[in-house]
C-alpha cells in the first residue's frame, strides 16, 4: 500500500462514519424498515394532501420512529433472548455437576417418593 493504510477484508458499511451496520445487531434490519416505512407514509401522506415538503417531513419522521422503534424491538428480543440462554447454560452445567451425587434433584424427587409395596 502506497499511503501506509491497511485495509481488513470484512471492513463493513459504516452509517454517518458512526453505525457499522454490517456487524451491529438489528442494525440492517432497523434501516431497511425505516427505510420502508418512511416511503410508504411520505407517499400517502402526498397522495392524501399534494403537499411536497409536508410530505417530506412526514416521511422523514416515519423514518425516525419506524427505524427507532424496530431497532428497540429488536435488541429486546435479543436481550430476553441472551437471558434465556444464559439460565439454560447455568442449568446444563449444574446437571453436568450435581449428576450422580447426592445433591441432584432427580435423585431427590425418587429419594423422597414412598415406594410402592410388593
Amino acid at each position: 500500500m502506497a499511503g501506509g493504510e491497511e485495509e481488513s477484508p470484512n471492513k463493513g458499511f459504516r452509517l454517518l462514519g458512526i453505525l457499522d451496520v454490517q456487524n451491529t445487531p438489528c442494525a440492517r434490519e432497523s434501516i431497511l424498515y425505516g427505510a420502508g416505512g418512511s416511503l410508504a407514509l411520505g407517499l400517502l401522506h402526498f397522495l392524501a394532501t399534494s403537499r411536497v415538503k409536508r410530505s417530506f417531513d412526514v416521511g422523514f419522521a416515519g423514518f425516525m420512529i419506524t427505524t427507532l422503534g424496530s431497532w428497540f424491538y429488536c435488541r429486546m428480543n435479543n436481550a430476553t433472548l441472551r437471558v434465556q440462554q444464559r439460565y439454560i447454560h447455568e442449568g446444563l452445567k449444574n446437571k453436568v455437576v450435581y449428576e450422580g451425587t447426592v445433591l441432584d434433584p432427580v435423585n431427590k424427587n425418587k429419594a423422597d417418593a414412598p415406594s410402592a409395596p410388593s
